[in-house]
This record gives C-alpha cells, structure tokens and sequence, in this order.
C-alpha cells in the first residue's frame, strides 16, 4: 500500500532533518489513538504487520533523491545521503488486537522512527476500507467530484493543497484526486504535503514542523519553554526558510505570548489547526498590529478539517487583512461515499540522552484534541496557567 518511501508528508522529513540536528540521541515512544472508536475487522493486526514488514523494502531512488535537493533545498547534501541509506525497521513497530480494538505502539531514536506516522495511518485507513469491504464511487465520479472542486476553489481566487495522506480512502484514489485537480486548476491547486504526489505532478511540497516537535521540547524543557525553544530552535536549523509555525500545541494564546517582534518577523506565517478560524484570524492579526507588523506581509496556513464552506466562508473573512493558504486533506482525498476514520498517531513518551521518559502533551485550543496522560494534561494547564 505504500509504493514509494517519500509516500509521506514533507514535516515528517524536514522534522527528521532538525532532529538529527539537534537531537541525535533522543528516543521516542509513539501511539495509535482511536478517536471514532472504530470496531476492526477480525485479522486486521495480522495484515496491518505484513503492511509493515513490506515497508522495510523501500528505499529512496536516485529520481527521488535528484527531485528532492532540487525541490527541499533548504536541506543539507548530508542529509539526502542519510536518507538513501535509512530503510524502515518493522520492529519498532508493536501491533496487537483484541476483538475489534487495535493498538499500535511506536517506540526508538527519534530521528528513525518519526517517519512511520503518515504511512502507517494511510495503511490503517485504506486496509479498514478494503477488509470491511466498504466500496467508495466509481473512478469516473470521483474525477468528476475532484473537478468540481477545483473550480469552485479557483474561483475563490485562493491557494490551496492536498493535505490527505493520514486518512484517505486509498493510494490509487489519492493520486487520481491530486492529478486532477492540478490539471484542473494549477494556478490554485499548487501543492501537496505529500512528496511523491508533489514530484509526481509538479507541485510544491508543502510542510514546516507538528505538534511532536513542540511535545518533545515541553517533554525535555519544561511547558513554559516549550513554544520559546521550539522556534528558536527551528529558525537555527532552517536560518528563515520553512517559515510557518505552527500555533496551537500548548494554546494559541500561549503561543502568542512568546510569539513576539523577533519570531514574527523571522517567520512568514502561522497555521491554524484547532478552535475557531474566524477567531484566529483575528487574534493574529491584531498581534501582527500590535507588534507594528503589517499583516498583509503575513500569512494564516489553514489545515483544520476544511471543505468547500469552510474556505469561503474564511476567505471572504480574512480578505484585504492577511494572507491565506489552504490544506485541504480528508475531504480531498477521501470523499468517495464512506466515512473517514477519525484517527491519529501521536507521540507519548520522550527521553533524551541521561534523561528518564516523560509523558508528551497536546493541549490545542479545542478539547476533544487533548492527547497524553491525564496527570501530565492537569500539569501542564497548571503551569500554563490555562483555566
């Protein structure tokens, strides 16, 4: 199910990049979190691990890797050697199944094992729909959908892209919607998340850092430092490029209060990817304002379960203001008639060199987003003060 080893999301390689910067010798633990409670088929794990095991046969070609230091040139010459040496190993992956819950643990360096979220997501969402033998629409209607799409966005006059790797129906269906919305609207659609489709299609790839970057600092540093060195610690290995950051890992608010003149001008933007986006939007412009910052020089990347409405009704909000981009991902490329799975893969535990594990956190400004152990949720909003 996964044909390629850059059948994955650009933050993923940009984040290993920076680890193996700055983190060499961390180690990490990872976990599958289940948030729709879907039953699985009986036999799933049994096919999942064999999935797995097939993934240790991947490696990077020499058409990849020519793409990638022409396209990714903020990444280092060493970096493109260490990635035609790295093959996936299976057993850092546990996966077990009792009745129709499976769980999925990820556990080793940090630098090995970050690249296993994205396509093992994708795995588990195509290989649900093909064991419980749910058939999504016809080819034909689907490239119809996907066209439609891509006019009505055009007509928007916005930027968007294809952020549908983790939850989309299958790999077939995933290179079907990309290919033709980009023929459909290239001067709208101009970017995927995913590599292989962005080489595959002439896009732009498209990706910065996740939430793991910031949980691994709070994890090592403490939650008041965490957004502080997360960023500081990005603009030294990137010196200005890959300048989106991400906003909600610890709150938006909390961001912002370290998110002052020095990080808002090094940086191009933020992504919105929790909590109201009217309401974002507004926050961060008034802080962009406030910091004698014009905000029209600035962008709002918005990533947060978007479709059609949600883009329109955004953009004639943010309008004239600031800038925007779209990541459109499950309602791109998985909406063929079944119901997506509401699933992810997050990061648990951290250690560094000399340290114990510690539990990670996401707060994000929306609840039902919380992930990690309760104490350390309970910690955290208490040393945030976050009521």
């Amino acid at each position: 199910m996964i044909e390629s080893i850059i059948d994955n999301d650009l933050y993923k390689f940009t984040m290993q990049y920076a680890v193996l910067k700055k983190f060499p010798k961390a180690k990490v633990k990872y976990e599958f979190i289940n948030r729709g409670k879907t039953r699985f088929p009986e036999g799933f794990a049994e096919e999942l691990r064999k999935q797995v095991k097939l993934m240790a046969n991947l490696n990077l070609s020499d058409a990849e890797s020519t793409w990638m230091e022409n396209r990714c040139y903020y990444l280092d010459p060493s970096y493109f050697d260490f990635l035609r040496g790295y093959r996936y190993n299976p057993d850092e992956v546990t996966i077990e199944q009792n009745g129709g819950d499976v769980s999925v643990h990820i556990q080793g360096y940090w630098y090995r094992t970050i690249l296993w979220e994205v396509p093992l997501m994708a795995i588990i969402s195509q290989l649900y729909f093909e064991m419980t033998d749910q058939k999504g629409c016809e080819e034909a209607e689907t490239i119809k959908i996907a066209q439609e799409k891509a006019l009505k966005f055009e007509k928007l006059g916005i930027k968007l892209a294809d952020f549908g790797t983790r939850r989309r129906y299958s790999f077939k269906n995933h290179e079907r919607i990309v290919k033709t919305m980009s023929q459909a609207a290239p001067q709208t659609f101009t970017g995927s998340s995913n590599l292989y489709f962005a080489m595959q299609n002439h896009l732009t790839p498209i990706g910065t850092h996740a939430h793991e970057w910031f949980m691994f600092h709070a994890a090592l540093f403490g939650f008041k430092m965490a957004n502080f060195l997360s960023l500081q610690n990005w603009v030294s290995v990137f010196r200005g490029n890959l300048g989106i950051a991400l906003s909600d890992t610890y709150t938006t608010q909390k961001f912002f209060d370290v998110f002052d003149t020095m990080f808002a001008k090094l940086f191009d933007g933020v992504r919105h990817d929790s909590g109201d986006p009217i309401e974002f939007a507004d926050r961060t412009i008034e802080h962009y304002k406030n910091l004698r910052i014009d905000p029209k020089s600035k962008m709002i990347v918005f990533s947060d379960g978007l479709d059609y409405e949600a883009v329109e009704k955004i953009q004639n909000h943010c309008k004239g203001k600031i800038n925007t981009f779209y990541g459109i991902g499950t309602n791109l490329t998985n909406d063929v008639g079944v119901k997506p799975l509401n699933i992810v893969i997050k990061i648990t535990e951290a250690m560094n060199e000399g340290c114990e594990w510690t539990h990670t956190v996401k707060l994000s400004d929306v609840q039902g987003k919380y992930t990690g152990d309760q104490k350390m949720i309970v910690l955290c909003k208490q040393v945030l003060d976050i009521t």
